[in-house]
């Protein structure tokens, strides 16, 4: 069957030199992991953007893209070479499904990279009937398949023996096994969901040590900077490589008005850039300020970037362009945005207190009030009356009499985070469509979708229902209704998100993902097209069997304070675990969802380069990734089996001479791969005598998974989670949640 010349064949170089990075060596001896989509290179897998010709079984999505494909059929013709007529017609098709494991979406499980109990194989898990017929027909061919010694001896031997060293435990991953499973292929490549329907995505972290980041954005310039705002009235730059600036690119600490009370709602609230930022430099913020005889103020500013530095502000640039009067110290909006219009877009709250109590109506449905709005200007230029800004012409309240004619929607409580849908990428359905979450008073959280003079119902309504009976049942409301309103058993305080438009992770395209800074959860809407209704999908993270991918965390810091999106569309929320102004206990997460991802090179974007002056500082994550807690569990179990072995060994009354040598191991030349939770971890800042105790980091984890093998991964639970929303006066007052409902 093989040719003469196969005697002097030199050993054919196999692709298994990837194998080596053995991410799995991480996970110790705590058991086998459940099987989960998974390729060699230690991501999800993927739908291939080009036609896959040799391993088409594989097309529609899996671990190989067409470069990939090619080299697979590469290395067939090569070894088909060695092979007679014979052996081409009994070893053919054998040849091409082995090699094409490796473009399986469980490829990892296949070859073993998820399981350190056993060595690393370099040859695919085999059922034992299509293993001990290759092996009955094509023996021959072993040793032009694997360069392990081990495999290439049983050639001669009997099949049991081969087939023994390629046995996978699960017989439901092993191959041909893979392709049949029903319960394994069903839902492959779509977004993972538990037992309850929550969709299992996880996290990496982009920043920490952050003082309650408020926003996070980008100037849309091509340089893949993104922009983190403080609360206290700092904004740092944090570049494509990780690293952020010594310097920050905005101080106003001295100017901004806010306090190290938890919960204050005052601050540095809101920044955009200008959608030709690259051509005038120009962006703007929303603040609190202390005006004339120590009045309130939100101010809207103009500011400028530095000629002489490209990630510093002008100081002395700052035109102010509107400041409102606040009556008290909470609801005080805080959102800057540009629709696709060019206009700039703002967003007031009602002016604090509880119940808006303010006049008649109140400010939210007084169209002459600038609060309780979403305000619409062009910025492009002054206008009459001394303002500095123009009115758009069709503003929907020009020209009725009393109204403000920057009003374009009303019956606003406290927007908090809104964003423009940048649109499907390849139809742009949905593009310039305006997502808020409104914050509620006593029983109702609220998203709303934006639209011309629309009046949203406060205070008349709070979510669907009625909140002042009287202007409730007013014939002449006719209020915008919510796409999704929620009770406080689910959470008191919504953080409004974006829809998910980025490139990385295809599944989640078209969600609205947004969460609730009291409760801690993560939420998302989806939009049923024919019935415009929108479905609420939890989102759930901490599963150890979806998240086991390098880089990857399951836990966050519970007060979610705002969402955000980087320049390619990339989804990001930022949170911390203590919500007070002058504690660096805020972090950024990015989303990932580990069920699949974009085909290889298809993301990859070229930043335009920026000159920086000020030093670099490296981000050093302080959270445990998935990996670094299974070792850890792995190491402690090794502890307690070493310390057991031990306590049962009898006592050595003389030791052996000369050196000990270990016996060898057919895992030993495996290299171990270091992620970067392998390095050092940062010391947690926590305030010593500034403060009467320690603050402990709070996380948000997931429950107990239980492993294909029957063993449990358990999680680390922290304390502070519910799985609703808390007491009243229990936690601190959120961005826009009321003082009188939680007793402050």
């Amino acid at each position: 069957m093989l040719r003469t010349s196969l005697a002097r064949a030199p050993s054919l170089p196999t692709s298994s030199g990837i194998f080596h990075l053995c991410l799995t060596c991480l996970l110790g001896q705590v058991g086998l992991l459940q099987g989960h989509p998974q390729c060699l290179d230690y991501g999800p897998p993927f739908q291939p953007l080009l036609h896959l010709e040799f391993c088409s079984d594989y097309e529609s999505f899996g671990c190989c893209d067409q470069q990939k494909d090619h080299r697979l059929a590469a290395r067939y013709r090569v070894i088909m070479d060695y092979l007679d007529l014979k052996g081409h017609e009994l070893c053919g098709g054998y040849i091409k499904d082995i090699l094409c494991q490796e473009c399986s979406p469980y490829a990892a499980h296949l070859y073993d990279a998820e399981n350190p109990q056993t060595p690393l194989r370099n040859l695919p898990g085999l059922c034992s009937d299509y293993c001990s017929a290759f092996h009955s027909n094509c023996h021959s061919a072993i040793s032009l398949l694997t360069n392990d010694r081990r495999l290439r001896e049983t050639r001669e031997k009997d099949s049991a023996h081969f087939c023994h060293l390629l046995n996978l435990p699960d017989k439901d991953y092993c191959f041909p096994n893979v392709l049949r499973n029903d319960h394994l292929n069903r839902n492959l490549g779509v977004v993972a969901e538990d037992g309850r329907g929550c969709l299992q995505l996880c996290l990496t972290e982009v920043a920490n040590g952050l003082r309650n980041p408020v926003s996070m954005v980008h100037a849309g310039d091509g340089t893949r900077r993104f922009f983190v705002a403080e609360q206290v009235g700092v904004v740092w730059v944090y570049l494509p490589d990780g690293s952020h600036l010594e310097q920050p690119f905005l101080d106003l600490k001295n100017i901004v008005l806010t306090t190290p009370w938890v919960g204050d709602e005052r601050g540095f609230l809101g920044l955009a850039f200008h959608p030709r930022f690259r051509r005038n430099r120009r962006f703007y913020i929303y603040y609190s300020c202390l005006g004339k005889k120590k009045v309130e103020k939100i101010r809207i500013s103009e500011m400028k970037v530095s000629r002489a530095d490209p990630n510093k502000a002008d100081p002395k640039s700052e035109r102010v362009i509107l400041e409102i009067e606040e009556p008290a110290s909470n609801h005080n909006g805080g959102q800057l945005l540009f629709g696709v219009d060019g206009y700039l877009y703002i967003f007031t709250g009602d002016g604090g207190q509880a119940g808006d109590p303010f006049g008649k109506f109140g400010n939210a449905q007084n169209k002459s009030s600038l609060l309780g709005k979403v305000l619409r200007i062009d910025v492009n230029g002054a206008g009459s009356d001394g303002r500095r800004y123009r009115v758009p012409r069709d503003n929907p309240f020009v020209a009725e009499p009393g109204a403000h004619p920057a009003v374009y929607a009303y019956g606003v409580r406290n927007m908090w985070r809104c964003a423009v849908d940048r649109g499907d990428p390849v139809t742009r359905r949905g593009r310039g469509r305006m997502f808020c979450g409104d914050v509620g008073q006593n029983r109702f959280e609220e998203v709303d979708l934006i639209v011309k003079g629309g009046n949203y119902g406060w205070r008349a309504k709070e979510g669907f229902e009625c909140y002042d009976r009287k202007l409730c049942h007013n014939a002449s409301l006719d209020d915008i209704l919510p796409i999704y309103a929620y009770g406080h058993a689910v959470g008191k305080s919504v953080t409004g998100g974006y829809v998910y438009r980025g490139c990385e992770s295809p599944n989640l395209n078209g969600l609205y993902i947004f969460g609730d800074f009291m409760s801690g959860r993560l939420m998302a809407l989806q939009e049923d097209r024919k019935t415009k209704k929108w479905k609420k999908r939890d989102i759930c993270l901490g599963s150890t069997e979806s998240c086991a991918f390098p880089g990857l965390i399951s836990t966050y810091s519970k007060f979610i304070i705002s969402f955000a999106e980087d320049e390619a569309g990339e989804l990001y929320f930022l949170a911390t675990s203590y919500p007070s102004a002058y504690l660096p206990h805020g972090s950024i997460y990015k989303f990932v969802d580990p069920s699949r991802r974009a085909p290889p090179g298809k993301c990859k974007y070229k930043a335009v380069p920026v000159k920086t002056r000020s030093k670099r500082v490296r981000f050093r994550p302080l959270t445990k990734t998935v990996l670094d807690l299974l070792k850890e569990q792995s190491e402690k179990a090794a502890r307690k089996l070493s310390n057991a072995t031990s306590a049962s060994r009898p006592v050595r009354t003389s030791s052996l001479k000369g050196p000990s040598r270990k016996p060898a191991s057919p895992t030993s030349s495996r290299k171990t791969f270091r992620g970067p939770g392998t390095k050092k971890r940062a010391r947690v800042w926590s305030p010593g005598s500034q403060g009467k105790r320690k603050m402990t980091r709070k996380s948000h984890s997931g429950r107990v998974r239980q492993s294909r093998a029957g063993r449990s991964f358990r999680r680390p639970f922290l304390s502070g989670w519910l799985a609703g929303g808390r007491a009243r006066g229990e936690s601190p007052r959120p961005m826009g949640a009321p003082a009188a409902e939680l007793g402050l």
